[in-house]
């Protein structure tokens, strides 16, 4: 009695399986769908941005930090003295040659020239009155009522009379050139710096300084070219005038440009450079003595260079390299060697090809092998 009973219970729970399965493939059925799964999403493929390679003729550079020191400079001071009675220009003005900077009081200089005037004009009379005597007393000796020491004497007086009167000229001369000096004035265009003596100074010859005045156009910038870098410049210098470009403090394009005028003769053989100087036009005074700044010598032009941005750069232990495009929309890693810079962009001189794709963005994102979607960008500016 109790085997059937555990037969008929297990006969009774394979049914009730075999109608819920049945249930629910009949289920499926009404839905329209089948028992397997849905198709897996597509892998992501990381878009980069992509630019040509730049083929150039890219200039050639050298820089070095330089200093703006003046053509002239000088220390103004009186060549009379007396009692300096005015300052025309301004401190800090800039004068043409030629303009008045300050004046001496000239009373006892134009009085000066006035006795000396007068002198001449005595001295003159004298001179006239002796010719006359000279004359009248030739003609008394061819007629034998003069004695010759009379007309030698009377010779005599017209030599003195000359010579008082050619005494008295230069002494005119004298006096017109000490009241010219009462007179400062620029000898050259430029800018003159702050007052040191004041309205009202005796001023003496003996070194009262009055000012400077300093010439700001054109001006020199010197700088100390190695002795390795000489060699570059003196071919650069064989082949023509060297321009040399001038960069103030914080600038990335020169804002004065110039010519190499200069090179020394002797290296220092502490520091194993040479002096060399450029000098630069600088109509707006914009360059000061004194002042620090860099300048850039082109020395040369280099063709069919290979140029890329700088932002595709990356650096690794094994130094620097770029990712470029290769086959099936893969990335490449190629180690680079490079060169000089040219604004946004820098050369390669190894590592690369003319028709290389180089990629630009996302480079944190990718690596070498990985599949990436290209987006061309425009050719760099070249």
């Amino acid at each position: 009695m109790r085997r059937w009973k555990i037969a008929l219970g297990t006969a009774i729970a394979l049914g009730a399986i075999s109608v819920a399965s049945v249930h629910l493939l009949d289920m499926g059925n009404l839905s329209g769908g089948t028992a397997g799964a849905a198709p897996a999403p597509a892998a992501f493929v990381m878009p980069v941005p992509v630019v040509n390679v730049v083929k150039k003729t890219l200039p050639i550079y050298l820089d070095y930090a330089a200093r703006v020191e003046s053509i002239r400079s000088i220390t103004l001071q009186a060549r009379v003295p007396g009692y300096l009675q005015e300052q025309t220009a301004a401190d800090g003005s800039n004068v043409k040659q030629g303009d008045l900077l300050y004046r001496i009081a000239p009373e006892d200089y134009q009085a000066a020239l006035d006795q000396a005037k007068a002198q001449v004009q005595r001295d003159a009379a004298t001179l006239d009155y002796a010719k006359s005597n000279l004359g009248r007393g030739t003609d008394l000796a061819k007629a034998g009522y003069l004695d010759k020491d009379s007309f030698d004497q009377r010779t005599s007086n017209l030599r003195t009379a000359q010579a008082a009167l050619a005494v008295d000229q230069a002494a005119v001369r004298t006096a017109e050139l000490n009241l010219g000096y009462a007179e400062i004035k620029a000898p050259f265009p430029g800018r003159i710096g702050r007052n040191q003596a004041s309205v009202g100074t005796l001023v003496s010859v003996a070194g009262t300084v009055l000012n400077t005045l300093v010439q700001l156009d054109p001006i020199y910038v010197t700088f100390n070219p190695s002795e390795t870098d000489l060699v570059q410049i003196e071919q650069a210098k064989a082949a023509g005038p060297i321009a040399v470009d001038v960069l103030l403090p914080g600038e990335t394009q020169p804002s004065q440009k110039g010519q190499l005028t200069f090179i020394d003769n002797t290296i220092d053989h502490s520091t194993g450079t040479i002096t060399a100087r450029a000098t630069i036009g600088n109509a707006k005074f914009t360059l000061l003595p004194g002042q620090y700044v860099r300048v850039r010598l082109h020395v040369k032009e280099q063709p069919n260079t290979l140029m890329v941005p700088q932002v595709a750069l990356g650096s690794s232990q094994l130094g620097k390299y770029l990712y470029v495009l290769g086959k099936g929309n893969t990335v490449d890693q190629k180690l680079v060697s490079l060169g000089p810079t040219d604004g946004d962009l820098i050369s390669v001189t190894s590592g690369i090809s003319e028709n290389d794709q180089v990629i630009t963005g996302n480079l944190q994102k990718i690596g070498p092998g990985m599949p990436v979607s290209p987006l061309p960008q425009p050719k760099p500016a070249s």
